[in-house]
């Protein structure tokens, strides 16, 4: 009998009977109360401990990216009219900006609008990071891995107007449906993820290679070729605007003044900024760190065969190490699920991992949220 893509889906990412409903459960609790557990220290930190009392709770949340993407949602990729065009914004993809639209017909207030996408698209990615955990094992290893991935020090970009947990919303369910050997819901799912961020690349590259390790039917195959549809589809849409087909990558210099270079220039670049004096000396000093943290991570999946995990992380630290400087780093851990798994499977063996983890990774996460929305850099 044939089945239909919406079947697909819908079988994907419905529960394994290993852990079903538990480890639900527990991904939804942990991901609210610790939602819930930010906005109310935000809410005192602004009320008691912030300098600047004008700022109202919505608009600290609109910095950064956050506005980028809004300004994408309001403007387009022109930007905000009267203003000098914004050469960066091709950077980022269309799905943040075309559900910040949606939501907007019914919220009228762009940051909140962005906090409940985060919020509702993280629900899904958590209960999908806790039933993919289950289904790797050992028991208990689902609720861990949302854990681990709660208390990321850069865990505030999950709760923020950023494109990141629409982003896992997509991805994890569709590397969840690849495990089950529902290619068709993968490549669908996947699809989804690669309008939200060029990381959609990485990750259809690496359900490839999850396709050819398991030799599934060769009948399946051509779903693995739909994730790459919105990659050109993009491409070709800003090439109408500018002529460019490479213009969300050329974005990234104009922007950013990001672009290839060697590896050892990109580390003394970041290095010199993390050791000079001002602002920015600790958001680049947090880039050495996960960079250090990144390269460990991937050695990790090497050590233990995980091939198509291994390609899915690698490629990113790699395009993030070949870069002008370290950027985004820590951030873009978040987007690692397997690492996440990784470690909470050590936490299922050994407890005071998982404790460690959390005593030195929790308070970081907390201090980048104040940083967040104080203004200043933190991701």
């Amino acid at each position: 009998m044939q089945t239909s893509p919406q079947e697909a889906v819908a079988v994907a990412v419905a529960p394994s009977p290993r852990g079903r409903g538990t480890a639900t459960g527990e991904a939804i609790l942990l991901w609210t109360l610790s939602r819930a557990g930010l906005v109310i220290a935000a809410a005192v930190w602004i009320g008691v401990l912030a300098e600047d009392k004008t700022s109202s709770f919505l608009d600290r949340w609109s910095h950064w990216d956050a506005k980028h993407l809004v300004d994408i949602a309001k403007h387009g990729y022109d930007g905000v009219p009267g203003t000098p065009p914004d050469l960066g914004l091709p950077a980022f993809f269309p799905g943040m900006p075309l559900a910040l639209r949606l939501v907007h017909m019914i919220v009228s207030d762009w940051s909140l609008a962005g906090l409940l996408i985060s919020f509702v698209a993280g629900t899904v990615a958590m209960i999908a990071l806790a039933r993919l955990g289950e289904l790797e094992g050992p028991p208990g290893t689902g609720p861990r891995a949302v854990l681990a991935l709660l208390l990321c020090p850069t865990a505030v970009f999950l709760l923020a107007g950023y494109s990141e947990a629409l982003f896992l919303a997509f991805a994890i369910p569709a590397w969840l449906a690849a495990r089950r050997g529902n290619w068709i819901a993968a490549g669908l799912l996947a699809a989804g993820a690669s309008c939200v961020r060029i990381t959609g690349l990485f990750l259809a590259l690496a359900l490839i290679v999850e396709f050819v390790a398991r030799r599934p039917p060769a009948r399946r195959a051509p779903w693995l070729l739909v994730p790459f549809v919105p990659l050109v589809a993009y491409s070709a849409y800003q090439y109408s605007r500018t002529g460019d087909w490479l213009a969300w990558q050329h974005a990234q210099e104009a922007g950013w003044g990001r672009s290839m270079t060697w590896p050892w220039d990109s580390f003394w670049t970041t290095w010199q900024m993390a050791t000079n004096d001002g602002p920015f000396a600790w958001p680049f000093r947090m880039e050495l760190a996960g960079a250090v943290l990144g390269v460990v991570a991937l050695l990790w999946l090497l050590a233990v065969r995980r091939w198509s995990e291994f390609l899915y992380v690698g490629l990113q630290l790699g395009a993030l190490l070949l870069s002008s400087y370290y950027l985004s780093i820590p951030r873009s851990a978040l987007l690692w699920w397997p690492i996440w798994i990784l470690i909470a499977q050590a936490g299922v063996r050994r407890r005071p991992i998982l404790w460690g983890y959390a005593l030195l990774a929790g308070p970081l996460m907390v201090l980048n949220t104040l940083t967040f929305l104080s203004g200043a850099w933190a991701g």
